[in-house]
């Protein structure tokens, strides 16, 4: 009995879930690194702040909770704008990607909100912004940790991000170090995804 349980419900997952290779299941979450420009160019601005810090400490005589103050506040600039960066990364699951920056950015986006996500061969390096960005009169949401292998997801519906001050975007731009491989990936899942899956109420939330 235990072992058609067990048969019986890999069955299932299976045709949740096909499975990616004959070697066994597929995984359930991929996860891509992308650039480290931005958290360089944190840390300096972070620097030249603790100089300047430094030198009003020394120069002016300011009281001890003002000290403690400044330096709460560099510290926290540091660990939420510099550090938290590294510590997280790009997701592929089994139904949705998820772009991450740091502690102060996510998005999940289901396969079936998904237009197209194509390498963005197109933006011009040096137009575009690092970090969390959506210019006035483009509804383009930028996520870049560089400025370097682009990706491109279009939405079937603009989304609004409280990162970008309310604004909504049909287009996200993000970077990531292994495009290639990202982009692959992302085929295969959705290729693999039967459309009820996808589609199916609150689906986004099951891996």
């Amino acid at each position: 009995m235990v072992i058609k349980f067990i048969n019986a419900r890999h069955r299932r997952e299976h045709y949740a879930y096909p499975k990616q290779h004959e070697s066994g299941t597929m995984e359930k979450r991929l996860t891509f690194a992308y650039g480290r420009t931005l958290v360089t160019s944190r840390i300096f601005v972070f620097a030249s702040l603790a100089i300047l810090a430094a030198i009003l400490i020394v120069f002016t005589s300011s009281p001890a909770s003002a000290v403690i103050g400044l330096v709460a506040l560099l510290a926290a600039y540091l660990v939420l704008f510099a550090v938290s960066p590294l510590l997280t990364q790009h997701w592929i699951t089994r139904s949705r990607v998820i772009l991450r920056q740091g502690w102060y950015f996510r998005a999940v986006l289901p396969f079936s909100g998904i237009e197209e996500l194509v390498a963005a061969d197109d933006a011009h390096t040096f137009r575009t912004p690092l970090g969390i960005s959506r210019p006035f009169g483009q509804p383009v949401l930028f996520v870049t940790g560089g400025r370097t292998n682009l990706v491109r997801v279009r939405l079937r519906r603009p989304r609004r991000f409280w990162q970008a001050f309310g604004l909504s975007a049909a287009e996200i731009v993000f970077d990531v170090t292994d495009r290639d491989g990202f982009l692959a990936a992302f085929e295969e899942r959705r290729r693999l995804l039967p459309p009820v899956q996808s589609d199916r109420a609150r689906a986004d939330f099951r891996d």
